[in-house]
């Protein structure tokens, strides 16, 4: 589940429903008179607190991502079920469990059945617990697979980085060799231009002297 909110909702309901079904499978077949229609009252309460708790848990589930979605509306279609079933078990009995019918539907007059109905209780406060047990290993076993396909997408990832900080790392060397052949170049073509320039000079100084000679042969000699 991706929800903790629909987590909550859901341990919520199972408090609810615990409620439920012991007021309905024990309390109320060991009560009678004014305490039972007390009970009953109560069981009506807890079932609509019950009704809306689903409620909120369905408007959650539809709003989570959809890998997570199928099995939150399993988990409330499974809430409704023992909801209609506990509501459907009220109903059977005339007027709100009043009468006859609703002593026979709760056993509240035979000691035997009164014993047999919280031995069956309790069989299901034992199954509700492993069910429990069960969904909650369910949910630790797919938390550990999803954080063990998050560690994979980590890992790739790491790696995908570790291969572009080396690609940038070569190219880096690259452009670095390319800088010390540029300033070799550079250095080679500083020397060649002040070689050029002493030519040039000495060049022009030797034209200077051999035309002074020039003039000194034509004038003054």
């Amino acid at each position: 589940m991706s929800s903790e909110k629909f987590e909550n909702l859901n341990d919520d309901f199972r408090t609810v429903y615990e409620k439920i079904r012991l007021t309905v499978k024990d309390r109320i077949p060991r009560s009678s008179g004014e305490e039972r229609k007390r009970l009953i009252r109560d069981a009506e309460t807890q079932l609509e607190d019950a009704g809306q708790i689903v409620q909120e848990m369905e408007s959650e589930a539809k709003r989570a991502p959809p890998r997570y979605r199928m099995d939150m509306m399993t988990t409330v279609r499974d809430c409704k079920k023992d909801l209609d079933r506990f509501s459907r078990e009220m109903r059977r009995g005339s007027g709100g469990f009043g009468g006859s019918d609703r002593d026979n539907l709760f056993g509240g007059g035979s000691e035997f059945d009164a014993m047999e109905t919280s031995q069956r209780a309790k069989l299901m406060q034992g199954t509700e617990s492993l069910k429990r047990s069960t969904a909650s290993v369910g949910r630790a076993q797919q938390i550990a697979a999803e954080t063990d396909q998050i560690a994979v997408d980590v890992i790739d990832e790491l790696g995908n980085q570790r291969e572009s900080l080396e690609r940038t790392r070569d190219r880096l060397h690259e452009t670095d060799s390319g800088l010390v052949r540029s300033r070799k170049i550079l250095r080679s073509m500083a020397r060649k231009m002040m070689t050029n320039k002493l030519v040039l000079a000495v060049i022009i100084i030797l034209e200077f002297i051999i035309l002074g000679g020039v003039v000194y042969w034509k004038f003054f000699s």
